[in-house]
């Protein structure tokens, strides 16, 4: 648990004692602006546990070590979370033992943000809570009401009982996929033209790993085939199996289905592939270039063909027109067990961003949209469906 320079700092007692009543070991590492607000005796009290604030002792000669704090825990609590600590966060600066700690923090990392209401609405504040979800953090929104300045607003820290009810469900989701296996292909494909040029699209392949992280913090065993992408897989659940073309993701695709429960068919797939490929590089002349295309296999019409009845197949339907016409066309035609629809004409929503707006249709003919969200969060959305076909 961090704690910063807040005043409330002081609701830390109460979310401390919360927690160790809940079953949990408290560890408290806090900042040398935090101790203004709530001393270390305190804390130690209640956590039974010497509070964490320098690297060293020098006259005891006793070195506290931020990787094994960050290897120790199973959940790291910064709470509150001051603008200055979020920035320093989102930025690397790692000038004290909470944010070097943060920095080594194997764990799922929960923030609870804590300032006046401008400081929280301000551009740079929102930006740096961005890019902390983006790095896959999780943001308890602070709640509105009277604020230490006086003024009234969005900005005070959630209330400790809340905190350890948003914690409580993080935990009970962590075994919800035991025992499951899930496919999820993320990322573009690149259909080669020659050896220097491909035709390929725009996606990241963020909601796709997005995807896998997510699946893996619930307990499945996940296959990741992935698409030409600079990303990072993390969590050592996660399978990860790199491919270009279309035909490869395919031949992956066929080969680890059968023996899986679940497919999310997140990759943005080429359509179409060159009729034939150049072994030299195709040299520039003042004529045009003629390009013949043919058509790749659809991977989810070919899973859906083989789907066994206990097996759930998802897929993705990114449409610029008709977004939910064509998405009912595709979740019939591939036999899946829901789409998830979203459109170039949502802003936030689609290729290269960390957002994305999402409505999912099932095969009963149920419709549910949802907000613009960051992928993390859309991720755990489609979860949340997915996990209903296993009751």
């Amino acid at each position: 648990m961090g704690i910063t320079g807040s005043i409330a700092a002081y609701k830390a007692a109460y979310l401390c004692r919360l927690l160790i009543k809940k079953g949990a070991e408290v560890q408290v590492v806090i900042t040398p602006s935090g101790k203004e607000f709530i001393t270390p005796v305190t804390l130690s009290a209640l956590t039974q546990k010497p509070v964490l604030s320098e690297f060293f002792i020098a006259n005891e000669g006793t070195w506290y070590s931020h990787v094994d704090l960050g290897l120790w825990a199973d959940l790291m609590l910064i709470a509150p979370a001051t603008a200055s600590t979020i920035g320093k966060m989102a930025n690397g600066i790692s000038d004290n033992l909470l944010i070097t700690t943060y920095l080594s923090m194997r764990a799922p990392v929960f923030v609870a943000p804590a300032m006046d209401l401008d400081m929280y609405a301000h551009p740079s504040t929102k930006a740096n809570l961005d890019k902390l979800k983006s790095f896959g953090n999780q943001i308890i929104e602070p709640a509105e009401g009277e604020l230490a300045s006086g003024l009234e607003g969005k900005g005070r820290m959630e209330k400790p009982e809340k905190i350890v009810a948003f914690l409580e469900a993080f935990f009970s989701r962590q075994n919800q996929f035991a025992q499951k296996k899930i496919l999820i292909t993320a990322g573009p494909t690149y259909e080669k033209l020659d050896p220097v040029r491909y035709i390929g699209n725009y996606s990241s392949g963020k909601m796709g790993f997005a995807l896998a992280e997510a699946c893996a913090e619930r307990g499945a065993a996940v296959f990741l085939i992935a698409g030409p992408v600079q990303l990072e897989t993390h969590h050592p659940n996660i399978q990860r199996i790199n491919v270009d073309s279309a035909d490869e993701m395919l031949e992956e695709s066929l080969r680890i289905f059968p023996s899986v429960d679940a497919g999310i068919l997140c990759a943005a797939v080429a359509d179409y592939k060159p009729a034939d490929f150049s072994e030299e590089k195709l040299k520039r002349t003042d004529e045009a270039l003629n390009i013949r295309l043919v058509p790749n296999q659809d991977i989810a019409a070919n899973l859906g063909k083989t789907k066994k009845p206990n097996q759930i197949l998802a897929g993705f339907a990114l449409e610029t027109e008709n977004e939910m016409q064509n998405a009912l066309g595709k979740l019939e035609k591939k036999r899946l067990d829901f789409i998830v629809v979203n459109s170039l004409r949502d802003s936030g929503a689609g290729f290269r961003t960390d957002t994305n707006k999402i409505s999912i249709l099932t095969a009963k003919g149920e419709k549910m949209d949802f907000p613009l969200k960051t992928k993390r969060e859309v991720a755990e959305d489609i979860l949340d469906i997915l996990s209903r076909f296993w009751k």
